[in-house]
């Protein structure tokens, strides 16, 4: 399962664990951090030095526990703030830690969640009964985290990866003058058709989703591999050993497809100057939605960038050129609305 790691006994059981619960999530991910952050990738290759991270447990006004991790720039204070939404059955302390040092090396302070019942954060894993109640802890995380006299009166940015991107739109939607701004990359405003079960299914889960939830039977293709394009990096999101990797929950898939829904009904009113990016070649979300946010938010500050044969995973599956120039724009854009500000 993991190309070139020897797995002893003890490693083998943590990895076989249930992941249902926090407490084998947390525990796989503390035996095996140190293996995902020596992977063969070109978001760990590159090495920064005097980076400052901080994880930390904070149990929020529902009493769940949330994980939250921070990067900040060593030498010089932060220009700016980048507050970070992960998408469907990810977590914040895997591809995403080469992502935030990236930015942390070029001036921003970077903060980052696990959502409700996803990575090291508390919760049923991968299981969403309410997506308006996920973007309320959000809200109120980052909230929080922006009271902060270091960095409250800086410019504050949304960064949504995939359903992240639902996440971003939504908490903004509900802080309309908040935010300086938001990166979206490959936002889940629509489901692939591909990825969403045929009608008659549909109609039939919708139905299950009433009386068994919490359930794992809707059926789905492999994400993993329609999100990775390049065929070096297809094997490593099984070092993701707390990623969500069953059949979606009957709850949690009705949620995104109601949530989709809705944002494709409000995307006139989104108002914030916006980043767009998607692979013109996603099989998860569908660009054709990304272009139409693009043409009908309000905001006159919008920008939408569509990469010719890229795939879902923009910023840790394509080849490494891609990679390097989806973070190239997005730190350029970064700049210029910091600047701007």
């Amino acid at each position: 399962m993991l190309k070139g790691v020897e797995l002893t006994p003890e490693l083998q059981e943590i990895l076989n664990a249930n992941m249902d619960c926090v407490q084998e999530r947390r525990t796989a991910r503390e035996a095996f951090k140190d293996i995902q952050l020596n992977i063969d990738h070109i978001l760990f290759n590159t090495k920064y030095e005097g980076l400052k991270t901080k994880e930390s447990y904070e149990t929020n006004s529902k009493g769940i526990e949330i994980f939250s991790k921070s990067w900040f720039p060593g030498a010089q204070p932060p220009k700016a703030v980048i507050c970070y939404c992960h998408g469907y059955g990810d977590t914040c302390t895997f591809f995403f830690e080469g992502i935030a040092r990236k930015f942390a090396s070029c001036g921003y302070a970077v903060f980052a969640m696990d959502l409700p019942g996803l990575g090291l954060s508390e919760g049923l894993h991968c299981y969403i009964p309410s997506f308006d109640a996920l973007v309320d802890d959000v809200v109120e995380h980052y909230s929080k985290v922006l009271e902060n006299p270091e960095i409250r009166d800086l410019p504050r940015f949304l960064l949504g990866q995939s359903m992240g991107g639902a996440v971003a739109l939504k908490v903004h939607l509900k802080q309309p003058t908040f935010w300086t701004g938001a990166v979206l990359v490959a936002p889940m405003c629509k489901i692939a058709d591909d990825v969403v079960p045929p009608w008659a299914v549909t109609k039939f889960l919708i139905g299950m989703a009433k009386v068994m939830p919490k359930m794992k039977l809707v059926p789905q293709k492999d994400l993993g591999d329609m999100a990775f394009r390049d065929p070096k990096k297809k094997h490593l999101p099984n070092y993701n050993v707390i990623g969500y990797k069953d059949k979606p929950r009957l709850g949690t898939a009705m949620e995104l497809l109601k949530t989709t829904q809705e944002i494709e009904s409000q995307l006139e009113n989104v108002s914030l100057p916006l980043l767009i990016l998607h692979g013109k070649a996603d099989m998860v979300t569908d660009p054709s939605v990304s272009k139409a946010l693009h043409e009908k938010a309000k905001s006159p500050d919008k920008k939408y960038n569509l990469y010719d044969d890229a795939w879902h995973s923009l910023m840790d599956g394509e080849p490494d050129e891609i990679i390097t120039r989806v973070l190239t724009d997005i730190i350029t854009w970064l700049d210029e609305h910091t600047t701007k500000k």
